[in-house]
């Protein structure tokens, strides 16, 4: 059989993460987190749907649904939406709108080696984190050339006092677009077979309990890990995690896709601009191309 002049084994290196979607319970609540904490724009409505982000760029979508089941925090589905900001100050402000703001939970801050973040759970308890790269040329690697990773003491206070400035905590610029998202899933050996083995993406880090993958030599676009869901099953539909968009580079880039996925046995759905594939445990991830979607 002659092979597809699309096949490829690997994602494009360009790919980068899209918005997250969250069925969310109480609408105005999560839209005064995101678009009044946050300061994320209200880029578009449609019906009981919300995109926001900054400059154009979306970052979550709130879809108001009622009537889905709580998340089952032992289950399989969102760890946490990571908002990656392009500026220290920006990260700044943005950490101190939500300590002012009294929303949500402050769970933590780590020093990873490639970034600085900072863990919050919104009005919901979706996870939330907010970081900053390190340059990637300051970022320690080892032999294979892969970002080394780690999680150190990082001071929030002191984080604050070197970076926040009151010109971008009135008035927010930096860009905040989503820079990875970390899912819980029932083993990482399955995880690892669809993520790294039909999608693509290139393995970076399996600490057994966690796999981390990329494109393009980035730490992580998606972190995988069993810390709550360790033999977690299919999930059902709740509120949290919805679709999580994926955007390639071009139009070439998803036709390797598909012929990936088909040349793996898996199958998509696929309107012609759009593939939707689910993963082992039923979490849909939506691939666009770029400047299309």
């Amino acid at each position: 059989m002659t092979a597809s002049p699309h096949l490829s084994d690997r994602i494009a290196a360009g790919t980068r993460m899209g918005p997250v979607e969250l069925h969310v319970r109480d609408l105005d609540a999560m839209l005064a987190y995101y678009r009044d904490v946050l300061a994320l724009d209200h880029l578009a409505s449609h019906g009981d749907t919300h995109v926001l982000g900054r400059h154009g760029v979306a970052t979550v979508t709130l879809t108001r649904s009622p009537d889905l089941p709580v998340f089952d925090r032992s289950g399989a589905g969102l760890f946490h939406t990571a908002v990656l900001f392009d500026t220290a100050p920006g990260l700044a402000a943005g950490v101190a709108r939500v300590a002012q703001s009294g929303l949500g939970r402050y769970t933590g801050s780590a020093d990873h080696l490639v970034s600085e973040a900072f863990y919050f759970d919104d009005p919901e308890g979706n996870g939330v984190e907010l970081y900053l790269d390190r340059p990637r040329e300051a970022w320690k690697r080892d032999a294979a050339g892969r970002p080394l990773m780690d999680t150190l003491y990082l001071d929030p206070n002191a984080f604050l006092t070197a970076h926040l400035g009151e010109d971008e905590l009135a008035a927010p610029t930096a860009v905040a677009k989503v820079g990875h998202v970390h899912l819980q899933v029932g083993d990482i050996p399955s995880a690892k077979d669809f993520y790294v083995g039909v999608l693509g993406f290139d393995e970076v880090l399996d600490m057994g309990s966690a796999l981390f993958v990329s494109a393009g030599g980035y730490h992580h676009h998606i972190g995988l890990n069993t810390w709550n869901s360790r033999g977690a099953g299919p999930r059902a539909a709740s509120l949290g995690l919805g679709t999580m968009d994926v955007v390639l580079p071009a139009e070439d880039d998803l036709a390797a896709l598909r012929d990936r996925v088909a040349h793996r046995g898996g199958t998509v759905d696929d309107d012609g601009r759009t593939v939707r594939i689910r993963d082992p445990w039923g979490s849909e991830l939506r691939f666009t191309v770029d400047g299309r979607g």
